[in-house]
């Protein structure tokens, strides 16, 4: 059989600030007392250093904006980097925007109809026959069922597809009055905006890249409302319980065992891992209960301290810092987690013609 093959990647960026200045600058003023401490150390062992923001609140406060001045933002700023995104992706492919046959986009941050898929597909000269689907308000895992429904689609039709992930967390800024709940100070200290975007072509088309060799995920329903992501009037609010590491060491080495077990693989086998770094203590977690190095989680970390957990677009991130390295591994695992509480495993191997 043939299989799709991630054949490009393409990343976008909103402006970059330091974690030190946006916490000095910004949420330092918004805590007194043992919640100023508090913060602070949440803010100082989040592991990120630096992150991107469409809106950043150093320069621009959208703390008090309705939900619709939000969404009327996220089409401005969302468009530009989609379409950078997008065309980065085609380029490193090899692949004109009139050949996709579906344009698939992930976005929890922004609604708006017509939407991305629609502005950019005519933006950017796909035909008027590229199916399209937008897939909404997965979170931080919905880069991979993306991948898993593109790289079907190259498969059923022999035509290449095209993912889009996109974000702009930083226009979900929360009022002053629920800064002092600990879930809102973790969700600020992480949260960062980014686009990235992978181009899924036929193995025997465009033989170079990673093979698409399987996509799993499991979702234990029992800890549905450990993560959320509420549509209020004042933006949208995240909820992170703080017992989603332990719903994720119950569940993680069993997935992968059993995704590589049906390869005739075992965790030995992979040389590299793309996992979606949502905080320190979920790559702790991973990184526990496969018995992983600290080489091994060293892409997904240096991610998380250079943008911040960007939700959809971080683990291609992630991937797309390993496939530049010197020796690029032969062998990907990618990892991710979000509402449900859902784990998505994806199975990737490096391809050459006839693979």
């Amino acid at each position: 059989m043939v299989n799709a093959v991630i054949s490009g990647l393409g990343v976008a960026l909103p402006p970059s600030v330091s974690q030190d200045d946006i916490w000095s600058g910004y949420f330092a003023r918004h805590h007194t007392g043992a919640r100023l401490a508090l913060a602070r150390r949440i803010f100082e062992n989040s592991g990120v250093r630096t992150r991107q923001a469409a809106v950043n609140p150093l320069l621009e406060d959208v703390s008090t904006w309705s939900t619709e001045r939000r969404m009327r933002r996220y089409q401005v700023e969302a468009i530009p980097l989609g379409k950078a995104a997008v065309s980065r992706a085609l380029e490193d492919a090899g692949v004109s925007a009139g050949e996709l046959g579906l344009f698939a986009v992930c976005s929890c941050t922004g609604y708006a109809t017509p939407g991305l898929d629609i502005l950019l597909a005519r933006d950017l000269g796909m035909s008027p026959s590229v199916q399209r689907l937008f897939v909404g308000h997965m979170g931080c895992y919905a880069a991979l069922p993306g991948l898993g429904t593109a790289s079907d689609f190259v498969v059923a039709r022999n035509r290449p597809a095209l993912l889009l992930c996109a974000e702009l967390t930083s226009l979900h800024l929360q009022p002053a009055s629920t800064r002092t709940d600990i879930q809102q100070i973790v969700s600020h200290a992480l949260f960062s905006d980014a686009a990235t975007a992978a181009v899924l072509t036929p193995q025997d088309q465009h033989p170079s890249g990673y093979a698409v060799r399987e996509v799993a995920a499991i979702t234990d329903t029992t800890t549905a409302d450990h993560m959320t992501w509420e549509v209020t009037d004042l933006g949208f609010r995240m909820g992170l319980s703080p017992q989603v590491p332990s719903v994720l060491a119950t569940h993680v080495r069993g997935l992968v065992d059993d995704v590589l077990a049906r390869h005739g693989r075992s965790i030995a086998d992979v040389d590299g891992w793309a996992v979606h770094p949502g905080g320190p203590k979920i790559l702790d977690v991973v990184q526990e209960q496969l018995g992983l190095d600290d080489a091994a989680l060293s892409a997904s970390r240096g991610v998380l301290s250079a943008y911040g957990n960007c939700s959809s677009p971080t683990v291609l991130l992630v991937l797309d810092a390993l496939r530049r390295r010197e020796r690029p591994p032969r062998r990907i695992v990618m990892l991710a987690f979000g509402p449900g509480l859902t784990l998505y495993v994806t199975l990737l191997e490096a391809s050459t013609l006839g693979a």
